[in-house]
């Protein structure tokens, strides 16, 4: 029985289906305003969202997460690009009948979340890009060390793999680092959602052939706010401190004690961050 104490985790999965996929998705949260989609990070399912972040941001925004094609619960073919992706969150808010959305995405998701805005820039009112960068060629910017990579492509990720690619190294980073998976458990160990072995090859191919777009950064004119954590081993904080110069009307915010997994190991602080900047 889900004795859980996060609504996150009791809001029911709902399914929509368009011609190239079945998506499914949760929607939580007052039916007001304009909506917030999540997108997601590199090898994750709806069910990896953190219920204390979701928690926050329902509080006061109408909150969408989903899995995109081929990924986690929803069917289709999973992308091999950014790209790829970029058409299935259009796919998705279209198909909801959404005609303006802010849009928040997490590492992997960070790109797909500026392609969604590069591609359709009336669709995308407000953008938050979290531990992300804009891909491809950074100037100076560090690259993961291969130890991280070899990781975080591992067939299956075990808790010490999850410490080691979201949180710091120190005691006080290890125990906010069990303290979101445990959390994750709720959902996660009912379901044991994860990607399957082909879906996981296109999320390579689309990480590791993305071009980028640093060169058209420019391009973006809504409020952006980018966020990190100072400690980020998949993709390090110089890439949110080196866009934010790039885009014309940015905040970034950087979490001097945090990692990858900032967003989960401050819920409660980065939730209401995001939520001041969508205000």
């Amino acid at each position: 029985m889900n004795t859980t104490t996060y609504p996150a985790d009791r809001v029911e999965t709902r399914y929509v289906t368009t011609d190239s996929a079945t998506y499914a998705y949760r929607r939580q949260g007052p039916r007001r305003g304009v909506p917030l989609v999540m997108v997601l990070r590199f090898r994750g399912t709806i069910d990896h969202w953190d219920p204390a972040l979701l928690d926050v941001l329902a509080a006061e925004r109408d909150v969408i997460v989903f899995d995109n094609r081929g990924l986690g619960y929803s069917t289709g073919t999973p992308a091999t690009s950014v790209e790829g992706l970029v058409d299935g969150v259009i796919d998705l808010v279209d198909t909801l009948g959404l005609h303006e959305v802010d849009l928040l995405g997490w590492s992997l998701g960070g790109y797909v979340a500026l392609g969604v805005a590069l591609r359709r820039p009336e669709l995308v009112r407000r953008l938050v890009v979290a531990g992300s960068a804009p891909g491809g060629p950074v100037p100076a910017m560090p690259r993961m060390s291969e130890q991280t990579w070899q990781i975080a492509t591992r067939p299956e990720n075990v808790d010490e793999d999850f410490l080691h690619l979201f949180f710091p190294a120190d005691e006080a980073g290890r125990e906010a680092g069990l303290a979101s998976l445990r959390r994750l458990d709720a959902r996660l160990g009912g379901s044991g959602s994860t990607l399957k072995p082909e879906a996981l090859a296109a999320q390579i191919q689309a990480a590791t052939t993305f071009p980028g777009y640093w060169e058209r950064l420019g391009e973006l004119s809504q409020p952006i706010l980018v966020a990190n954590g100072a400690h980020d081993v998949m993709i390090d904080a110089w890439g949110s401190w080196a866009m934010s110069q790039r885009l014309p009307n940015t905040k970034l915010v950087i979490y001097g004690d945090a990692g990858h997994g900032f967003l989960f190991q401050h819920a409660e602080d980065f939730g209401r961050e995001v939520l001041t900047f969508l205000r």
